[in-house]
């Protein structure tokens, strides 16, 4: 499946056409269907943090690119998702650069459901509070990286632990242990007592 960019050609179709012989073209179709495994992801976790549909497809195309570009190297990463991923994070991070913004947290909805989930159940008139303010936006971007990508894996874009682990290159005990320190720290941060949630 060729994913449309760069004026309509696919990723494949642009890999197709660069890479003319055999085995060649067949390092194109692992990209090809590298790319349709992982787009819709890649995506969503972009557009979490760039804002619009229309600006994480460009980041998803630049990443596209790169990984094209640079598929033989990719193939003999230890893992292929962790490489890819990080690639992603160095797009996003370029994009958010280039137009002097910093990471937002998109789909307010999803998003505070997935935090109310996270932090607590039985202090809802609490966290009614905490829903109109900035203070939780902020909380979340203060998290050390690993657990913020944790958080919005997880919580935002719902990912299983075993696939967050595999795109963070880390042990799905490790994911959970991302969770509890996040919990405790936006526990804190926002000044709510942190109850037992579900892991």
């Amino acid at each position: 499946m060729a994913r449309a960019i760069n004026g309509g050609r696919g990723v494949a179709d642009r890999g197709l056409q660069r890479f003319s012989d055999r085995p060649e073209r067949r390092l194109a179709l692992t990209f090809d269907a590298f790319d349709a495994h992982h787009h819709t992801l890649w995506l969503r976790y972009a557009h979490t943090q760039v804002g619009s549909r229309a600006a994480a497809e460009t980041v998803v195309d630049a990443l596209c690119a790169r990984l094209l570009d640079d598929w033989p190297h990719a193939l003999v990463q230890e893992s292929v998702p962790q490489y890819a991923w990080a690639v992603l994070k160095e797009e996003v991070a370029r994009w958010l650069r280039e137009h002097d913004l910093e990471p937002v947290l998109v789909d307010t909805a999803a998003f505070l459901a997935a935090i109310r989930k996270l932090l607590l159940y039985e202090m809802r008139d609490q966290f009614a509070v905490l829903q109109g303010e900035i203070g939780l936006y902020a909380a979340i971007s203060r998290l050390p990286e690993r657990q913020y990508d944790v958080v919005v894996l997880r919580y935002v874009l719902r990912i299983p632990d075993e696939v967050v682990a595999e795109y963070m290159g880390i042990e799905v005990a490790t994911v959970r242990s991302h969770v509890r320190h996040a919990r405790r720290r936006l526990a804190k941060d926002l000044d709510v007592r942190e109850t037992k949630t579900e892991e």
